[in-house]
């Protein structure tokens, strides 16, 4: 086997309280960088894997720091990465929450027909000084948006799909994903179970820093 390496992971969703009972969120499950949790401990790598809110159970061998917001998985990222690692940003983050949050259920008649949002730290961007590995979740343009995302946020590979092909978006127990690089060089996978991807990432991971 290639030497340990050090894997942090993120995963799943994240909310964005509007009040104590509703949230901003996104269809994520958390299964593929869970699925990637898993391929890497079992193959002997160190895992910190940070999720969102999933109902998933923690993999063998697998340090897990759960979260809720994107601002929680921000700092949670930034106390876990160090030199040494590879970050995987699987999570579908929040771009955006509320303003404000209410500290108490709104009633109907309490609420605007406007909320009013501002920006979330972009994590995948904010991450210095260690191999990155982003995600794109994508519905058109796929490998175009996939490229200029891994150009700008200093990625070592990112991981595209197409959210809308059956039997790849969220959810699912399987996936269709392209490699992309920095260079513009692709490696388009065919579907395939999301642990063979997760295998097939960690195995690229291996390759990039050995």
């Amino acid at each position: 086997m290639k030497k340990p390496l050090n894997f942090v992971i993120t995963a799943g969703p994240t909310r964005e309280f509007i009040d104590p009972v509703r949230f901003l969120s996104n269809p994520s499950t958390g299964k593929m960088g869970f699925s990637i949790a898993r391929a890497a401990a079992k193959l002997g790598h160190k895992v910190t894997l940070i999720a969102g809110p999933v109902a998933l159970k923690t993999p063998s061998g697998v340090e897990r720091v759960d979260v809720v917001s994107a601002r929680e998985m921000f700092n949670a990222a930034k106390e876990a990465v160090s030199t040494d690692c590879i970050f995987i940003a699987t999570a579908a983050v929040a771009d955006w929450r509320p303003k404000t949050c209410a500290t108490k259920k709104l009633k109907k008649t309490e609420m605007s027909d406007v909320i009013k949002l501002v920006r979330n730290p972009d994590i995948l961007k904010s991450i210095s000084g260690c191999v990155k590995i982003g995600f794109a979740a994508e519905t058109n343009d796929v490998l175009e948006e996939a490229t200029r995302k891994c150009r700008e946020k200093n990625l070592a590979m990112i991981v595209a799909n197409d959210v809308t092909e059956e039997g790849a978006g969220f959810g699912t127990d399987t996936n269709r994903v392209v490699f992309i690089y920095p260079d513009g060089r692709t490696m388009p996978l065919k579907k395939m179970s999301k642990l063979a991807v997760a295998r097939r990432i960690v195995r690229e991971c291996e390759n990039i820093c050995s």
